[in-house]
């Protein structure tokens, strides 16, 4: 009886596999939708091939939406209004969607796939995201595990952006990697800087993009990004700004913080900065440099596990630790929180400061997938 079972769970396995597979293959070559219109904002039109994402689609036409996951359907980052065309939402996107959005008619362009004409809203600003041509001229180890990448602009020459916002770089095959995606990374210089950009890339573990940066990317060569991209900025205030970063999270705060520098900033700022030990901390003279420079600055960076022979006299424990304990001996009703790391560290941080009064609407960040 047991042996049946098992034979029947085999066979229907099979079955399923050799579905699906046709209906790859029938997806592939013989569903043709032809010639499709991308009608945007009502009063501008495209012809695109069906058969490939909305996002793909316009990026095709040089329209970039910002995809922090690659088109992975994890960051909801590529939200746009489609009034007509774009069929039934998925369960890939529902579970990103508000109500209230997907009564707008809200989805993800990276999830809907060009079978018709379609209608759609996008931001007009969402124009003047560019592709750029440029060349490696830096890649120098910050830790073991996080790169500096410093790029300098060939087409176009120069890039203008606001202190905070991220570029989508896109990798080369490499071997045993074909695929060739888009992550996105927070640029680490200042806006003044517009022929050169920085950026901080930690290797994450089967990264596509990373691995390429850590792995075999070389200093001379020709890359391609898109950007700028994100909302993630100073906003005006007369309160405290309270800054938290792990990692390569360091990146966006190093250009927020040479904003702040530039227009000699009399705010008090001080930065939390997580690690796990000493290896972990990188650009601690960079800081030490904007204490001298920013009247009211002050860095405090956390190890959460000091190895035995790190001398280490500062703060201990996760960053919630030290953040927690110096929000409840501040005045936190003006107070802005600016934040960048881990969805982990991003929640447990958002979670601190409400309970210790900076609300929701008064706390920034990039959430990258």
């Amino acid at each position: 009886m047991m042996d049946e079972i098992i034979l029947t769970v085999a066979v229907l396995g099979g079955i399923n596999a050799v579905l699906s597979v046709i209906l790859v293959i029938a997806e592939r070559f013989f569903a043709n939708y032809g010639e499709c219109t991308i009608t945007i904002n009502q009063d501008k039109t495209l012809k695109v091939t069906g058969g490939s994402s909305l996002l793909s689609a316009l990026n095709s036409q040089k329209i970039f939406l910002p995809s922090a996951c690659g088109g992975r359907g994890t960051c909801a980052y590529c939200k746009c209004k489609i009034t007509e065309g774009a069929g039934t939402v998925l369960p890939t996107e529902s579970a990103l969607l508000s109500q209230q959005e997907l009564q707008d008619r809200v989805r993800l362009a990276c999830q809907v796939k060009v079978k018709s004409d379609l209608s759609i809203q996008i931001s007009e600003a969402l124009f003047q995201i560019k592709e750029f041509e440029a060349e490696v001229v830096l890649l120098k180890d910050l830790t073991y595990d996080i790169k500096l990448l410093r790029l300098h602009l060939l087409r176009p020459e120069e890039i203008h952006f606001t202190p905070g916002q991220y570029i989508q770089l896109q990798n080369k095959p490499y071997p045993k990697v074909r695929e060739i995606v888009s992550r996105a990374y927070s640029i680490a210089s200042p806006n003044d800087e517009t022929k050169n950009i920085d950026l901080m890339i930690r290797l994450v573990p089967e990264g596509i993009c990373t691995t390429w940066v850590h792995h075999h990317l070389q200093e001379g060569e020709r890359v391609i990004f898109t950007g700028p991209m994100g909302n993630f900025y100073l906003r005006e205030g007369t309160g405290e700004i309270i800054m938290v970063a792990g990692g390569s999270g360091m990146a966006p705060m190093v250009s927020l913080l040479s904003e702040l520098a530039r227009i000699k900033s009399q705010r008090k700022i001080t930065y939390f900065f997580g690690a796990v030990s000493k290896k972990d901390l990188f650009y601690v003279e960079e800081m030490n440099r904007f204490e001298k420079e920013i009247p009211h600055f002050t860095f405090v960076p956390a190890l959460s596990q000091p190895d035995p022979d790190d001398v280490w006299d500062g703060e201990r424990g996760l960053i919630t630790t030290p953040l927690d304990a110096y929000l409840k001996k501040m005045d936190t009703p003006k107070a802005q929180g600016y934040l960048c790391g881990s969805p982990g560290m991003l929640n447990a941080c958002i979670k601190t400061m409400n309970n210790n009064g900076i609300t929701s609407d008064r706390i920034f960040y990039d959430p990258f997938a």
